[in-house]
């Protein structure tokens, strides 16, 4: 084996274990000492910043929460396991993705995998960070949501840097159209 492949592999492997395991403590912490649907409690005196505990049965947005078994458990725990699996995979395998694209992939497999792990063995995701002004409101969400979000705008950043690198290279290789 490659000694460049294995230490990449772990390097992957490494991140995931981190990011899971904030998002496991985190939750966990929440999950023993919060009442469920109970109350909001503000983040250090900012009415903004709220904690509160909610068990979501769906999906992202509790998408999904009223589809009865088998559909339930296909879609929101099979499938996904499915493409957590093959995402993980592929970055392991394919060694010639752009950095950035990898930490991307990585922070939403890790995402995915700390709320599937909810899913499985709690039957529901625990969510409990909101964020409240008045002209803004986000739906509840935790560690887990954020990494994907992450992880979603690292892979954003990175195609449009693709795209720009790609124009440029157009431009060069045909200056008529460039000036055009």
């Amino acid at each position: 084996m490659n000694k460049k492949w294995v230490l990449r592999a772990l390097a992957i492997l490494l991140i995931l274990v981190v990011d899971i395991g904030l998002d496991r403590i985190f939750k966990n912490h929440i999950r023993h000492n919060f009442l469920l649907y109970q109350e909001f409690y503000p983040l250090k005196g900012d009415t903004h910043y709220l904690i509160t505990r909610v068990e979501n049965t769906g999906a992202f947005l509790s998408l999904g929460d009223s589809l009865g078994n088998p559909w339930r458990f296909m879609l929101l725990t099979l499938v996904p396991a499915a493409v957590l699996l093959f995402g993980l995979a592929y970055i392991i395998i394919k060694t010639n993705l752009h950095k950035l694209t990898v930490l991307g992939i990585i922070l939403v497999l890790a995402g995915g995998m700390g709320n599937l792990y909810d899913r499985w063995v709690y039957g529901s995701v625990t969510d409990f960070m909101l964020i409240k002004y008045p002209w803004f409101k986000t739906g509840v969400f935790n560690v887990a949501d954020v990494s994907i979000m992450i992880g979603v705008g690292l892979l954003l950043i990175q195609s449009f840097l693709n795209d720009r690198k790609s124009s440029n290279k157009k431009s060069e290789n045909n200056p008529e159209k460039a000036t055009a």
